[in-house]
């Protein structure tokens, strides 16, 4: 019974991996990014990048989730030495410039993300290593329920808590 156990929370833990490593997961809006040869796909760390409002102020951040995919095997293997690099040069990117659709501060731009992800890590790696950058996983966590994802539909304001009875403003 034991060793069943075991061997079934080792599959579990073991199906994330295979489902990556075969580009089973799926983007934000259903797309299967693309996924290299065996090997040669690098998860990255989740980046959380700041989205702004109409107002310029800071309205929550996105947490996004990417892999880089190398041209080789052996490419890979100088990726993953240069990850700490290109994860520094991503983190860079996303704070520097915005990265929502313009016209809509609730969503990414994620073709254009993209493309400026993989200018970094090609930047860090140089010509002919880094095959494609994939956005895998996008989600906006606001800062504070508001008109902003009011818009967006994610949440409604808070309704106030009612008083309770004996405790009305003042009463203690």
């Amino acid at each position: 019974m034991r060793g069943s156990l075991i061997a079934a929370l080792l599959l579990a833990l073991s199906l994330p991996v295979l489902a990556a490593e075969e580009g089973h997961e799926q983007s934000a809006h259903g797309k299967t990014p693309e996924a290299g040869a065996p090997g040669t796909n690098i998860d990255m760390p989740f980046l959380m990048a700041p989205m702004t409002g109409a107002d310029g102020k800071l309205s929550g951040y996105a947490y996004i989730a990417s892999r880089v995919t190398a041209t080789s095997d052996a490419n890979a293997t100088l990726v993953r030495d240069k990850l700490a690099f290109i994860q520094d040069a991503f983190v860079r990117d996303v704070n520097a410039r915005e990265i929502a659709k313009t016209g809509d501060p609730v969503k990414v731009d994620e073709p254009q993300l993209q493309a400026r992800l993989l200018a970094d890590a090609r930047k860090i790696m140089g010509p002919g290593k880094v095959a494609s950058v994939a956005i895998v996983q996008v989600q906006i966590a606001p800062l504070r329920p508001g008109p902003v994802t009011a818009v967006a539909g994610q949440l409604a304001p808070p309704d106030p808590l009612p008083a309770a009875e004996g405790h009305a403003a003042g009463e203690h």
